[in-house]
């Protein structure tokens, strides 16, 4: 089920130069293909990280109405947003981004760690196979497809810690042939590494420091000296599980520090409320399953 992406409301595409007072850079918004999922299933029914309580109530019908809101601004930028069927049973298939890890055409799905979410994994290979991905495997070790896998121009960044098992960084190198940097995360709050670090465009990401491992944290300074540096409070509000396009950045409204800095950068924020999912440990890029096609 596709939607046709119709022109940007509010993105501007701006040549990648210096703004006139030569202060910022200014940012070029592409089009991006997405894939999402309806959580008209949306429950918190059991807890496998530490942001799910099943003895808080839920309010599936405002989940919705906030999911179609994002999916709402993604068109509204020019974006296609293609969408999986929901199934019954399986409440976190709403986080298409846990799904696969779709590089150049090549899908590489996941395998997950929890036993509640594995049906959703042979659900979105179907949906790969089917819509133009024949090129696809299902990752042999635990792999939760974009929640941990975050490409930055040519490097794969890969989160490890508590969910992706280290040993996929190799499966994943090996089948999209680009260089895995490993990261491991260490504070449970920040279980996947899209809850931690978002890449903004090919060169530049924003990340939550303490999410890391002292190794790790050293990696990041020295790949991206001019990162986006989130604070404690904007990570709290998972401010750092975003969607960018090059230019517009889609995150939590309430990451205002967060998206201060954005747009100090040249990139603009623009904030959407997920808060009913985030009962569930999930955000704007736990809703989004980038799909790159084939160079």
């Amino acid at each position: 089920m596709s939607a046709t992406p119709t022109r940007p409301r509010w993105a501007a595409r701006t040549p990648a130069a210096l703004d006139p007072k030569g202060t910022s850079p200014m940012r070029t918004a592409r089009p991006r293909h997405y894939l999402m999922c309806r959580p008209t299933y949306f429950d918190v029914v059991y807890s496998i990280n530490p942001w799910m309580d099943p003895k808080k109530p839920v309010d599936t019908r405002l989940a919705i109405a906030q999911w179609e809101q994002l999916r709402e601004v993604y068109l509204s930028l020019g974006h296609t947003v293609d969408t999986i069927e929901p199934l019954p049973g399986l409440p976190d298939m709403v986080f298409a981004a846990n799904g696969a890890t779709v590089i150049d055409g090549r899908a590489l799905v996941a395998r997950f760690r929890d036993a509640e979410r594995i049906a959703e994994g042979p659900a979105y290979h179907d949906w790969l196979r089917d819509n133009g991905f024949p090129n696809l495997r299902t990752s042999d070790v635990v792999n939760e497809g974009e929640g941990d896998y975050l490409l930055t121009g040519e490097w794969l960044l890969a989160g490890t810690g508590f969910r992706s098992d280290p040993r996929s960084h190799d499966e994943a190198q090996e089948f999209f042939g680009r260089p895995v940097i490993g990261l491991t995360l260490v504070d449970p709050d920040y279980y996947h590494l899209d809850t931690a670090l978002t890449v903004l465009d090919e060169r530049t990401i924003a990340y939550y420091p303490a999410a890391f491992s002292p190794g790790s944290l050293a990696v990041l300074r020295r790949l991206f000296p001019d990162a986006v540096v989130a604070d404690a409070e904007d990570a709290a509000v998972f401010g750092l599980n975003a969607a960018s396009d090059g230019y517009n950045v889609v995150l939590p409204q309430n990451a205002s520090g967060l998206a201060e800095q954005l747009r100090e950068r040249g990139f603009n924020p623009i904030g959407v409320d997920l808060s009913e999912l985030l009962k569930a440990g999930g955000s704007v890029k736990c809703c989004t399953l980038e799909l790159r096609p084939a160079p």
